[in-house]
């Protein structure tokens, strides 16, 4: 007969994360260090329950879709959002998903303002493809992911212009431009418009 004990381990960790993501923004601190346990362990793919069923998943978005005690009763889409500030735990959620965008992710080329977290995903998952090292560097916490994007050339550099006050504009542009760039933005300033 064999012991049942990590299984039923694994339950309780599947548990406790159960009760984190339906506490929802109460859940939020104990959510990413509660998912990473159950991806590096990957207690999601069979645990005990505190009703003694051995569940077996072999897909995540179906343990995460699946309603308690078998699986989470969430989405994804609510999983990535509580974890969006945990680059460590985003990362393995995607590593989890495979790697694949959720039919809400949003398209990384669209002009349209994304919220925070699904563009956090799609950086990293840039970054992990094209830049490995700038990658480990947000993993460690030593960049944002924008930050890295922006220093891999995936993502321009952009700073925000007080334009209530020209004085406030000019210092923010020369503390920010090269010489040569802010010579190139006066004279693009000094050419008068075409007319529509």
């Amino acid at each position: 007969m064999t012991d049942s004990s990590p299984l039923r381990a694994r339950g309780s960790l599947i548990d406790a994360l159960s009760s984190t993501v339906d506490r929802g923004g109460h859940g939020l601190k104990h959510t990413p260090p509660l998912l990473s346990r159950v991806l590096e362990e990957g207690a999601w793919q069979e645990f005990e329950t505190v009703r003694g069923e051995v569940v077996q998943h072999t897909d995540f978005v179906d343990f995460v879709t699946t309603p308690p005690l078998k699986g989470l009763g969430a989405t994804v889409d609510l999983v990535r959002r509580m974890v969006a500030d945990d680059p460590a735990a985003l990362d393995l959620l995607d590593r989890a998903l495979g790697g694949e965008k959720t039919s809400r992710d949003p398209d990384p080329h669209s002009s349209e303002a994304t919220p925070p977290s699904a563009k956090q995903a799609a950086a990293l998952r840039r970054l992990q493809k094209d830049a490995p090292e700038l990658h480990a560097r947000v993993l460690a916490g030593e960049l944002s992911a924008h930050a890295a994007m922006v220093q891999g050339g995936f993502r321009a550099r952009t700073i925000s212009v007080p334009v209530s006050k020209p004085e406030s504009a000019a210092r923010a542009l020369r503390k920010n431009l090269k010489p040569e760039e802010l010579a190139h933005l006066i004279k693009l300033l000094s050419e008068e418009e075409p007319a529509e």
